[in-house]
């Protein structure tokens, strides 16, 4: 199994980075004993200005090939965190790859959200698409905490 966060726009030094980086390094010691890989984290830079077309086409050639597809976006699933963690316990047990989707500003290209196989939100309200990130590999951390039967999920 691998793991890719596929997000646009890149993050310099920031609270948000620094969020980030804790929360992905806490997953990938927790999710070591649990099967579950280091989360890749891959940025796209649309340098040309294309607006979400043009994202989209760079999300795709980051895409590795037969992942379940998982879009952020405010119209999705609103699930538990025990239900992200079976999600994802599912994903692993099949021996299936997962790649995370975190568009820009104006969201994903719908074509693109609509192939998704799993669209989600992390509640009606917007967030900024760079603390999205943060608060993703929080999600991350907390289902492998909940698969490892660590106490984390409890605080």
């Amino acid at each position: 199994m691998k793991i890719t966060l596929i997000a646009v726009g890149r993050m310099r030094a920031s609270p948000e980075r620094a969020l980030l980086d804790d929360y992905l390094d806490r997953f990938a010691k927790t999710g070591r004993g649990l099967g579950l890989p280091p989360v890749q984290l891959v940025e796209i830079d649309d340098r040309r200005g294309a607006g979400m077309a043009g994202e989209a086409a760079l999300i795709e050639r980051a895409l590795p090939a037969g992942a379940f597809l998982i879009a952020m976006d405010e119209r999705g699933e609103q699930p538990s965190s025990p239900e992200f963690a079976a999600r994802i316990a599912g994903l692993r047990d099949q021996g299936r790859d997962l790649a995370l989707l975190i568009g820009g500003a104006d969201g994903l290209l719908p074509a693109l959200r609509d192939r998704a196989d799993w669209q989600i939100s992390l509640g009606r309200m917007v967030w900024p698409h760079m603390l999205v990130r943060a608060m993703l590999a929080e999600q991350l951390y907390r289902a492998a905490s909940i698969l490892a039967g660590q106490p984390y999920h409890r605080e």
